[in-house]
């Protein structure tokens, strides 16, 4: 019986060994082959074989800092709509989104808006500022945002 299925993206399937090492690289991205290793019981070498292979294949597509906007002093949270003039293309967002590092996530959605974006900020102020060169940004027509009060869950 096969572990893989048939429809990954990227071409072949993923079988069990890379799904492990993709939850262990998703959790830890600076986890070093050999400690991967470990967990999926290859050498460093294979690991690393493999880990090229899945960047090849785009299932890997980079890594990244993540940083704690706490740590920051970022305390302020809000999620904006965006709304963008027609024709503009989920590519064009992502690479105006990706100039912010006060932008924690975003997703195109359905509906009126275009994106939904989840910002943290220092302060209101700090919050104001980011909100209006997002709405600079080519492609952007407007947009709405809620500030949160409180976190319920999460």
């Amino acid at each position: 019986m096969s572990t893989s299925r048939p429809s990954e993206p990227g071409g072949a399937a993923l079988d069990e060994t890379d799904r492990l090492l993709l939850g262990r690289l998703a959790r830890d991205g600076r986890a070093s082959y050999a400690e991967i290793g470990l967990l999926v019981n290859l050498s460093a070498t294979a690991v690393r074989r493999r880990i090229d292979r899945l960047r090849a294949r785009g299932i890997v597509r980079g890594f990244t800092v993540v940083l704690d906007p706490a740590v920051l002093g970022w305390q302020t949270e809000a999620f904006v709509e965006v709304y963008c003039r027609e024709r503009t293309a989920p590519e064009e967002i992502l690479a105006s989104l990706r100039k912010f590092p006060e932008v924690v996530a975003a997703w195109t959605v359905t509906g009126d808006p275009d994106a939904l974006v989840h910002l943290r900020a220092l302060d209101t102020r700090h919050l104001e500022a980011v909100i209006e060169r997002i709405r600079k940004e080519p492609g952007v027509q407007r947009s709405r945002s809620s500030v949160v009060l409180s976190r319920l869950i999460g």
